[in-house]
């Protein structure tokens, strides 16, 4: 407990559990819009339901927000994973066999509702398994996550023309599938300890604060070999956090962070198509530079926020480069579109910063649980709004000025919002401050 632990000792399946359940997050979102244009010669997809699909994900991972931690407070960590997997590997599967635009839509949705609840489960299957590690694990698997979203782009379409929008769709599903195999294999191994320790667990008290006292904590289990057990979080705990200033500081943060990302890759081609001149192939190019961009903001935000407390910084990066990047688009398109688009794409560091403030703005897992669902749900529901605001408004206006200056609105208004968020006290802190004990 003096020392940190290798990550592989006696957790490597968990670490290669995150490590693909990471991959698959990403990878299921970007891997749909580029290769729109393959599936609609061979059947009508309406701008109706490219527009439902691009809300899709963000409305998802709302609904099941709110849903999982209620779900995993009876099941555990390790189940539900298991259970958000198969919905995400089912899902894959079924898109790449959808036989109409209805068939495709229900798919995706499938797949996001998997999707919605591994993203609430990632922050606290971190802080479980690696409470010493979580600079670095969070930097690992933020990593993982920008790598599996500017990888499909750039791929999806040369599979689509050798082999077919079919098996492009379909082949980000092995990697769901392998994400299930370490979970499994926990998930046996834990019920085995379970039976082995059950006569002996008598006197052994829990390392983490009990709250609420709902569960006891049993992370008597092989401290050495195994991950520290984590009580599910009581619905007083997560009520509590719709009173918290805190909490919902984090969840705008994350739903700026969602916003960006998610009018990107719904309408960043078409933005640049518009108004830079490039041609599709170009657009689909640099809408890759924009998630490339993310790359260097999972490796290093993580480690700058855990180490060096680097929040508010990091957060008025973000925001001052989303506002240039959109703003290069806006004013001056055709100059740079390449320098906007990567510009833009530096935004991205809200992202691995949400993720880490889901973890080190709790006390213990079971908080962090609740958070991840509240701010997840609140964030998700705020992105929802702009893909389908943005189509809406470039229909009326006929342009896209009014669109960016509305995303760049979101930037602005979140900034008090960013400040609060970036002050190092943990939600328990700010519950006690205000109402007494925890």
């Amino acid at each position: 407990m003096n020392a940190p632990r290798p990550l592989w000792q006696g957790r490597a399946l968990a670490l290669l559990g995150i490590v693909l359940v990471a991959f698959s997050l990403r990878s299921a979102v970007a891997s749909l819009s580029p290769v729109i244009d393959h599936i609609a010669r061979d059947f009508a997809v309406s701008s109706v339901v490219v527009g439902l699909i691009g809300a899709a994900p963000p409305v998802c991972f709302a609904v099941f927000g709110l849903v999982t931690p209620l779900v995993e407070r009876r099941l555990g960590l390790e189940r539900v994973a298991v259970i958000a997997l198969a919905l995400v590997s089912l899902g894959l599967l079924l898109r790449g066999f959808a036989g109409d635009s209805t068939a495709l839509l229900a798919a995706t949705v499938v797949v996001f509702a998997g999707v919605g609840a591994g993203n609430v489960l990632l922050p606290p299957l971190v802080k479980k398994y690696f409470p010493d590690r979580l600079g670095v694990m969070m930097t690992l698997y933020s990593t993982m996550m920008a790598v599996s979203t500017f990888v499909p782009p750039l791929v999806a379409v040369p599979i689509a023309d050798s082999l077919g929008w079919r098996v492009s769709l379909g082949v980000w599903g092995v990697f769901a599938v392998l994400a299930l195999l370490p979970w499994i294999a926990l998930l046996v191994a834990e019920r085995g300890r379970g039976a082995a320790s059950a006569p002996a667990s008598g006197g052994t008290a829990p390392a983490d604060d009990p709250t609420d006292g709902v569960h006891d904590l049993t992370d008597a289990v092989a401290a050495a070999t195994g991950p520290i057990a984590v009580a599910s979080p009581s619905p007083k705990v997560f009520g509590r956090l719709w009173r918290l200033p805190l909490a919902w500081a984090l969840a705008l943060v994350f739903g700026t962070s969602s916003t960006m990302a998610y009018v990107a890759f719904a309408w960043l081609p078409s933005v640049l198509v518009d108004t830079a001149g490039v041609s599709p192939a170009t657009a689909g190019f640099l809408l890759s530079l924009f998630a490339l961009a993310g790359l260097p903001c999972g490796l290093l935000v993580p480690i700058l926020v855990v180490r060096f407390q680097a929040t508010r910084p990091l957060f008025l990066f973000s925001i001052v480069c989303g506002l240039l990047g959109l703003g290069g688009l806006l004013v001056v398109p055709t100059v740079a579109p390449a320098l906007w688009a990567i510009v833009y794409g530096f935004s991205a560091a809200l992202f691995p910063l949400s993720l880490v403030l889901l973890s080190i703005r709790a006390r213990t897992p079971e908080s962090a649980v609740a958070l991840s669902g509240f701010v997840q749900s609140i964030g998700y529901a705020i992105a929802a709004v702009f893909p389908l605001l943005v189509g809406l408004l470039h229909d009326t206006t006929g342009g896209w000025q009014v669109p960016l200056i509305v995303v760049m609105g979101v930037l602005v208004v979140s900034i008090p919002a960013g400040l609060v968020a970036g002050r190092r006290r943990t939600i328990e802190d700010e519950w006690e401050a205000r109402h007494g004990h925890w």
